[in-house]
């Protein structure tokens, strides 16, 4: 979970904050043009900046203040593009991820980097020298793929994958899951999984299964292949050097190559063009045609210049201005009803997914916010379940002390594939461990179960020494922190939220 300062402030703190700022429109566009930037291109850190937007902010309540409206299209096209923009905020964090892992080569091995249809791979797992706050798992290695299904189907290959877990989420460009490859899905023996785009028809080579139809052109594909330990990565590896992305015209012809494509639409730089994230919207919107029972809400997204291929540029003053305050307060809105935990339901002190994970679909707030904003996509519920916790058995925030976690016998998380637990800081990076451990599951050598057959997993800054080392597990030295319980294949007691996690209880 990404966490943030708020932005929610009394009217009148905010009335005395903002009356002393610039006021003209031209700073106002500068300033909020970077704040929109920020907020595209680090979604996660942008809600405790967004006082460089003051100004517009400013005019966007003025109105709620004082009962005076003096431009009505001005308001009317701030409130409908607040909305359009959370319709459309998936459209616009993908074409930056897309360009940013296809045509910019990072400085490290953990970001993804890939020609369009070829598989890029992590080949280490997380530990605390990845400082990136991504509230990274330490189970899997990730396998990333951006797939342009415009032209044909691709087919997506592996191994025979035995009793190793593993899957490939198909995701469409508005975050949602569309269909999935993988032991639960389709199975572990080898196989051949046409990935096909709208509109197509045709017939398919012998042995090759289709998939669900792409509700989009551009897919992403976030392959998750299971890792036992360091040891283990060789063999790991060895497997996703046999993942396959083959255009269906090259399928099955020995020696074919596809050539390292990298030419994706570039967003428009908000920092250089305030009205940049709308342009960038337009165009992938485009490349991207929405379903049809989108047309009405569309209709209405038009009249303010935002739509596939339309043109922001030729909208009033007051409207391109009204645009621009959308954009940069559109993030900072969405970080806080992610924050809000509302989308959850909580029990004993543990945030449990909604069943719909995954696949919002029309519920547009909830598919911008709990899964393009926290991390590219979402497993559906059935594949895995992850449960959050912020707070102990009292309600108190998880801070510095001693805590521990208990199940009771009979009681570990019910899973057909594998549980873990971790913990993070509040700069949501995995917390240093001199024992090198980083989360603790059904896989962690050396765990001692009680007499009864009870877990208890001790989480405190230092080693609670003796035997119970083996079950403990770091939490920082100082500052808050949380905790993250992932399960992978959960029974149906834990997708429905009848399967209780017991409470994180502090001892000291």
């Amino acid at each position: 979970m990404p966490s943030a300062a708020t932005i929610n402030r009394p009217a009148e703190r905010l009335r005395h904050q903002v009356t002393g700022a610039a006021s003209t429109i031209g700073r106002a566009a500068v300033a909020t043009g970077r704040a929109t930037a920020d907020a595209v291109r680090h979604p996660k850190a942008t809600a405790g900046h967004a006082t460089h937007a003051l100004p517009l902010m400013w005019q966007s309540v003025k109105p709620v203040l004082t009962g005076h409206v003096t431009d009505w299209r001005r308001e009317y096209a701030y409130t409908l593009g607040e909305q359009a923009f959370v319709y459309g905020f998936p459209y616009i964090y993908n074409a930056g991820l897309r360009h940013r892992w296809v045509t910019q080569e990072p400085d490290d091995e953990t970001t993804p980097y890939a020609p369009v249809n070829h598989f890029w791979h992590a080949r280490k797992l997380f530990d605390a020298s990845d400082r990136q706050g991504l509230s990274p798992n330490n189970d899997t290695l990730y396998s990333f793929a951006w797939v342009d299904l415009g032209e044909e189907p691709v087919i997506l290959s592996h191994p025979d994958m035995g009793d190793r877990y593993f899957t490939f989420e198909l995701v469409g460009i508005t975050s949602d899951n569309y269909d999935y490859v993988g032991g639960r899905a389709t199975g572990p023996h080898r196989g051949d999984f046409a990935l096909v785009g709208p509109g197509w028809t045709g017939d398919l080579p012998e042995g090759v299964r289709r998939t669900a139809t792409a509700p989009s052109r551009w897919i992403v594909i976030v392959g998750r292949t299971l890792v036992t330990g360091e040891q283990d990565l060789p063999a790991v590896h060895a497997l996703q050097d046999r993942y396959r992305l083959v255009p269906l015209h090259l399928f099955g012809k020995k020696g074919a190559r596809l050539p390292a494509r990298r030419d994706v639409l570039t967003p428009v730089d908000a920092a250089e063009d305030p009205l940049g994230p709308w342009k960038t919207l337009n165009a992938m919107l485009a490349e991207n045609p929405p379903p049809p029972h989108h047309e009405v809400l569309l209709r209405q997204f038009a009249e303010i210049g935002v739509g596939p291929g339309l043109d922001v540029e030729a909208q009033p003053e007051s409207v391109r201005q009204s645009l621009i305050r959308a954009a940069a307060t559109g993030v900072p809105m969405l970080e806080q009803q992610l924050l809000s935990g509302e989308w959850a339901r909580v029990v004993n002190g543990w945030r449990y997914p909604p069943p719909q994970m995954g696949r919002f679909g029309d519920d547009f707030l909830r598919r911008a916010a709990e899964q393009s904003l926290v991390g590219v996509a979402a497993n559906d519920p059935e594949e895995s379940c992850y449960l959050a916790a912020f707070h102990d058995a009292d309600g108190a925030k998880l801070t510095t002390g001693r805590y521990q976690l208990r199940f009771e016998p009979g009681s570990l998380p019910p899973v057909d594939a594998f549980w873990s637990l971790t913990v993070y800081g509040e700069d949501r990076n995995l917390v240093p461990s001199p024992l090198g451990r980083y989360s603790i599951g059904d896989r962690t050598p050396g765990l001692v179960t009680g007499a009864d057959g009870s877990l208890t997993v001790h989480l405190q800054p230092a080693s609670p020494g003796g035997a119970e080392e083996s079950n403990w597990l770091p939490i920082p030295e100082r500052g808050t922190w949380y905790a993250a319980l992932r399960m992978y294949l959960p029974h149906r007691a834990v997708v429905d939220a009848l399967w209780e996690c017991p409470p994180i209880e502090r001892l000291a």
